[in-house]
């Protein structure tokens, strides 16, 4: 038996990276498994590599009339949700001096406001029991320079996690964030302006870490399965850290 046998799970942003690696662990351990992605084509393909009868909804999560789309389609299959992962978000590199208006919403939109609104609109679906994984980040854990808007936004989500924890209690619901240190993944290398740029960025990064590397994506997934599963059932607002050591020792 899977440990999500039976269960409906809907995964934000799960068209690469952290997200497409947790839709296909939620999948293989036997959960229903909804996914979104602003982009239709990236979004098939995404849906075709989870198998297992996922189904892909296109959506944008910064966009209340596309999370009303998706709550829609997904009440319209007759499920309910056991798990969300809120996992839609990222950023970009801005010094201080250099931080524009628009730098400012986009990096909020996507990460503050994608994430609160996905939960609250799949509030109504949520089973009692259920749990709710937010993609946290080590960024807020230490200083990086020109990334304090992306920072500031995930300790947003820290926060959430334990208010959001505290008003679900009484529903049996969990609420817990998932805080991944430097993984190698597709937002992650786009960040440098080139292919050399992004060689000695990861290769800085992983000189930092005391294993000496990156995480995998599928390493962060194995920590979602455990936070969407009954692994965790007495874990609730709080965070589960997986750096490789790097703001631990």
């Amino acid at each position: 038996m899977g440990q999500l046998d039976n269960k409906t799970a809907l995964v934000t942003g799960a068209t690469s990276g952290i997200g497409l690696a947790a839709a296909q662990r939620f999948a293989a351990e036997g959960a229903h498994v909804f996914v979104t992605g602003r982009r239709k084509d990236v979004l098939d393909e995404a849906v075709a590599s989870i198998g297992h009868g996922a189904v892909g909804v296109q959506g944008d999560v910064s966009d209340l009339a596309d999370l009303d789309r998706l709550v829609e389609e997904i009440q319209a299959t007759g499920r309910g949700l056991d798990v969300v992962f809120a996992n839609a978000g990222g950023g970009e590199f801005a010094a201080l001096g250099e931080i524009s208006l628009e730098h400012y919403a986009d990096t909020f939109d996507r990460n503050v406001r994608g994430t609160l609104f996905t939960v609250q609109k799949t509030l109504p679906l949520l089973r009692d029991g259920a749990s709710i994984v937010l993609a946290g980040s080590t960024a807020t854990l230490h200083g990086t320079p020109a990334f304090g808007a992306y920072a500031a936004s995930k300790a947003a989500i820290h926060s959430f996690a334990k208010t959001w924890a505290i008003e679900l209690a009484g529903r049996g619901i969990r609420v817990n964030a998932l805080v991944p240190g430097a993984t190698e993944t597709p937002g992650l290398v786009a960040l440098a302006p080139d292919a050399e740029a992004a060689r000695q960025m990861l290769h800085g990064m992983a000189a930092g870490i005391p294993l000496q590397r990156l995480a995998r994506p599928e390493e962060i997934a194995n920590g979602a399965l455990f936070l969407a599963s009954d692994q965790s059932s007495f874990m609730t607002g709080n965070e589960l850290v997986l750096d490789g050591g790097q703001d631990q020792v």
